[in-house]
């Protein structure tokens, strides 16, 4: 049985390409698009079977889009279950404005779940051989599901003895923390939303952390600090690790490689700094990337020597 499970409930494939100038009402000649498979978990299970984890990814599939998305998850190697469902996958589309540097993403709201198909995705997790170490939910819920779907998945973790880690947004996520992770991954948009008020200092945001922990909501929070780095807090230490600087190619993903990244280093027995650097120099490989293609390991290894950590308590 793998060490890591992901579970993707809206994946995606992703579409990339680049214009010189965005123009309302006119015809954009964009160059050839590039194809990934797409979604936060499907993102996670990539980063960790190039550093060597053994994983499993598991996400629905429908329609032709979906079939394609799993021969590209296929074709990196990346051990799959699809889950068959009605409706067709979705497809979510980046450009790359040459001018100006900007990246604008389109994100399309996913095909509807029936009741039945997100029972028979729980199931999946219920019936694997064996219990992983860890189960990775990661990205947006798709109609059909309510917001209570990661924490759906949480308890399912707790029942088979694994450890649960969640990266999501808005009601999903607050439902997953009360449903209890071992560690969740915000941005600090996110994490002031669950704070209910504005967290403009490094204190607050590291007293922010400290209270989901408290509540016994998480044991760990990796807070995603933007341009500003990274926080790495538990209930006895806060780090904070700052961003590197590395040439922009796409931002797509790069949440993803981090939080790949930070697990696979905590499971290798890291501690807390080491872990926080191999995430900090997976998300900035990433970015250096086009498309959604992600980190490699070679370059983790290379930009991981470049990350500077400090105490923040």
């Amino acid at each position: 049985m793998p060490r890591f499970v992901t579970f993707t409930p809206n994946p995606a494939l992703d579409l990339s390409t680049s214009v010189d100038r965005l123009v309302d009402a006119h015809k954009m000649r964009c160059e050839a698009p590039q194809v990934h498979p797409g979604g936060g978990g499907i993102n996670v299970a990539r980063v960790l079977h190039r550093l060597g984890g053994d994983v499993l990814a598991i996400f629905p599939v429908g329609g032709a889009t979906g079939e394609r998305l799993h021969r590209l998850v296929q074709a990196e190697g990346v051990p799959a279950q699809k889950l068959a469902i009605a409706g067709d996958t979705r497809e979510s589309f980046t450009v790359h404005e040459r001018q100006s540097g900007h990246e604008y993403r389109f994100v399309l709201p996913g095909p509807t779940l029936r009741p039945e198909e997100w029972a028979a995705a729980l199931d999946s997790l219920r019936q694997l051989p064996a219990a992983p170490s860890w189960v990775i939910s990661s990205g947006s819920l798709p109609p059909g599901v309510p917001d209570t779907g990661h924490a759906q998945i949480a308890r399912v973790a707790q029942g088979i003895g694994a450890r649960m880690v969640v990266d999501s947004a808005g009601a999903a996520l607050a439902h997953a923390l009360e449903a209890g992770v071992w560690l969740v991954k915000p941005s600090l948009r996110e994490l002031s939303e669950l704070s209910g008020t504005a967290l403009d200092t490094a204190a607050q945001q590291r007293d922010a952390a400290r209270r989901l922990i408290a509540q016994g909501r998480t044991q760990m929070v990796a807070l995603s600090l933007g341009g500003s780095g990274a926080m790495l807090v538990t209930a006895t230490q806060c780090l904070h690790a700052d961003a590197l600087d590395v040439p922009v190619s796409s931002s797509v993903g790069a949440g993803d490689s981090f939080l790949a990244a930070l697990v696979w280093a905590l499971d290798q027995e890291a501690d807390l700094t080491q872990a926080l650097a191999t995430g900090m120099a997976a998300g900035a490989a990433a970015v250096t990337t086009t498309g959604t293609a992600l980190c490699q390991a070679p370059d983790i290894a290379r930009l991981r020597q470049q990350v500077r950590i400090q105490a923040a308590d």
